[in-house]
């Protein structure tokens, strides 16, 4: 979790009257809601509402989410080549689900129009990672602007609404997990604060910053997500009424290009690119601009591997990438367990003279076996596992 942030109006201690008024004794108070994690043993936060945030007016099926993995008759890699995927949707009904398995699933999403209703995941949290886009994401916490290369990190149940500024087109990574989403424990000293040497830490993360409460009584609709099924819950007051709150449960941002890569005189195994955790389920690695290995006989592109206990997907984000021909902007790859992986041919040549990379590259690894989703096979190259013939 992110480290501890105040925002707006809160009373001196928790669980007291946060009184409209000050010295009023009736019922002129802010309402307070509890957002925790892991029952109310983990991170947590308080937030104050103008309204009660119970207030329904009506609750209605919204249809489905749902994700089908394919039927996958061989152990192979795959390469799928999504930079043509056609645009539609918001950014909640436009995903496209490429990749999935019980811990996680992958998707795309190129929207066309604005985020039609309020969302919430009820199961799950999200890392959208904006390779293309900027403008704000609005909470029940407030205000969080983003990026281009942002990992927008989204808590389950946090009701949120994307908004984009004019420009190029949004292109989105959504990564959905009921894991819960963390940092590395390694990256941790004892006392909770980044060590000393992590690749990043508390300066990189950004939070909310902007608390504009809307106080109006109307019917609001949020469509809430659980699994693959769709609710649609009519409010009678904006959600977004929050005078103040604070904890350490709450949206933030982190960019890839704030990632601080650790290298070394020969070549890195990919750990060290870790920058999230689906906690025992898998992790998100940012593959960054870097120096390469600097001992003089160090082959300074990737060893062939074999995947024995994890399935490995690369996205693509921009660069050059030393050890892949073929691979182009929004490109995923996946290297599956059971079967070795490794630089192309000539790959190894060609990196000699090298002493940088300006790769970009978002990398999840899971635990279990990851498989491709039936929207998944129309972008899959069926040539891709016999790439490593001369």
């Amino acid at each position: 979790m992110p480290h501890y942030l105040s925002l707006g109006s809160i009373p001196k201690k928790r669980h007291t009257a946060h009184r409209t008024t000050p010295g009023y004794k009736g019922e002129g108070i802010f309402y307070e809601e509890v957002v925790s994690t892991h029952g109310f043993s983990r991170a947590y936060s308080i937030a104050y509402h103008l309204k009660p945030p119970t207030r329904v007016k009506r609750v209605e099926p919204a249809g489905e989410q749902k994700v089908t993995a394919s039927e996958q008759r061989v152990l192979r890699h795959h390469h799928l080549k999504t930079l043509a995927m056609p645009a539609a949707g918001d950014p909640i009904t436009g995903r496209v689900p490429l990749f999935t398995n019980a811990d996680v699933t992958l998707w795309r999403c190129r929207p066309t129009k604005p985020q039609a209703e309020l969302f919430r995941n009820a199961l799950a949290d999200e890392i959208v990672f904006v390779h293309k886009g900027s403008g704000k994401l609005h909470t029940h916490f407030g205000v969080l602007h983003f990026r281009p290369c942002d990992y927008v990190v989204i808590p389950r149940c946090t009701t949120y609404q994307f908004e984009f500024d004019a420009g190029p087109p949004p292109d989105l990574l959504v990564i959905e997990s009921p894991r819960a989403v963390g940092f590395p424990d390694r990256y941790l000293n004892p006392d909770g604060q980044f060590r000393l040497g992590a690749p990043f830490c508390e300066r990189d993360l950004h939070g909310p910053t902007e608390l504009t409460p809307i106080d109006r009584e109307e019917d609001v609709p949020v469509v809430i997500k659980d699994g693959h099924r769709l609710t649609r819950y009519v409010l009678a007051h904006h959600p977004f009424d929050v005078i103040g709150w604070d904890g350490m449960v709450y949206p933030f941002t982190f960019n890839a290009d704030d990632f601080e890569p650790i290298t070394g005189t020969i070549h890195q195994p990919p750990p060290i690119h870790q920058t999230f955790e689906g906690r025992g389920g898998f992790v998100v690695c940012t593959f960054a601009p870097r120096m390469l290995d600097t001992h003089p006989e160090a082959v300074k592109i990737p060893y062939a591997h074999s995947n024995v206990e994890s399935d490995e997907v690369l996205y693509y984000v921009r660069g050059k990438f030393g050890s892949r021909r073929g691979v182009d902007e929004c490109s995923f790859t996946l290297h599956p367990h059971g079967i070795p992986h490794g630089p192309h041919p000539g790959t190894i040549n060609a990196s000699w003279a090298m002493t940088r990379t300006d790769e970009l590259a978002v990398m999840v690894d899971t635990f279990r076996p990851l498989y491709l989703t039936m929207e998944a096979e129309a972008f899959d190259d069926p040539a891709y596992p016999l790439s490593w013939l001369d």
